[in-house]
């Protein structure tokens, strides 16, 4: 394995929850402001997966006051605290952004009341995964 892999793998979370496009997600963000820091909540619809390895990042839109409003959260970040599904969604496309020109009613998806049939967020793409970390 290369030196770079080794690398990417000891930065790597070992747990991120395994979500896709079309799901709604709770993505909890460590903000800093002046010397203090906290968790801030953003809860919307993951509209893009784009990356692989520690370079993963998921764009997630809400609407805000009539207004849309995305952000683009790398997984792996040490800023990110936790990201928690609420729900799975039923999508066609392999990104979401005609959303952007919809408002309302229009925005929402189909939901998925079953189980998965694969894992979407890059689980099972036959990539090493990082180990665990070994409990003392």
């Amino acid at each position: 394995m290369n030196i770079l892999r080794q690398l990417e793998l000891e930065h790597m979370k070992a747990e991120i929850p395994d979500f896709g496009i079309g799901d709604t997600v709770d993505v909890h963000y460590l903000i800093r402001e002046g010397d203090k820091e906290r968790v801030q909540l953003f809860s919307g619809t993951v509209i893009a997966l784009k990356g692989s390895g520690v370079r993963r990042v998921a764009t997630v839109r809400r609407l805000v006051a009539g207004e849309g409003v995305e952000r683009t959260f790398p997984l792996h970040s040490p800023r990110v605290a936790s990201i928690e599904v609420k729900e799975r969604g039923i999508v066609r496309r392999a990104k979401l952004y005609y959303l952007r020109d919809r408002e309302g009613k229009a925005t929402r998806l189909k939901p998925n009341l079953g189980k998965l049939q694969y894992p979407r967020s890059g689980k099972g793409s036959g990539l090493p995964q990082p180990a665990a970390p070994a409990a003392e």
